[in-house]
């Protein structure tokens, strides 16, 4: 754990790659790879701080055109590294009763839902507490017009 912020300003590579994986082992076994994990909605951003698996606080300022990703490589040093792990990204599923689907379609778009389709569900992606999407929903649960599935 360093005491400084480290300024992360590009991706040195991936962990998949085979000579990075090489040091990447070395360093794990030695105690010195830090995981910064970062949620699946914050993968688009670009700026944002963040505090790794040992407390090292990380300040990320990646160019426009650089896309975060699961193994990303931050920091690759003699004596430690920086690797992304992406958390699994959470979905509410809800199910619409008959005729409610093209409605409840239409307020997932105008609420900016992150949004997915399977087998007649509609899937919403959890990036703040569940509570909160369901609040919005709530008048539409109550009536039964749309209902919430599990796993």
């Amino acid at each position: 754990m360093s005491d400084a912020l480290c300024r992360i300003e590009r991706i040195v590579g991936s962990r998949a790659d085979a000579a990075l994986a090489h040091r990447l082992h070395h360093l794990a076994h030695d105690g010195r790879l830090e995981t910064l994990s970062v949620a699946m909605a914050d993968l688009p951003r670009r700026r944002f701080r963040a505090v790794t698996d040992r407390g090292t606080e990380c300040a990320l300022a990646l160019p426009r055109d650089t896309e975060l990703f699961d193994g990303a490589v931050l920091l690759l040093e003699d004596d430690r590294a920086i690797v992304v792990k992406v958390g699994e990204q959470r979905w509410l599923r809800l199910r619409p009763a008959p005729g409610f689907a093209l409605e409840l379609g239409y307020l997932a778009g105008n609420l900016h839902w992150r949004v997915r389709f399977e087998d007649g569900l509609l899937l919403v992606a959890v990036d703040v507490p569940a509570e909160r999407y369901l609040a919005r929903i709530e008048e539409h649960l109550t009536a039964g017009r749309v209902s919430l599935v599990d796993g």
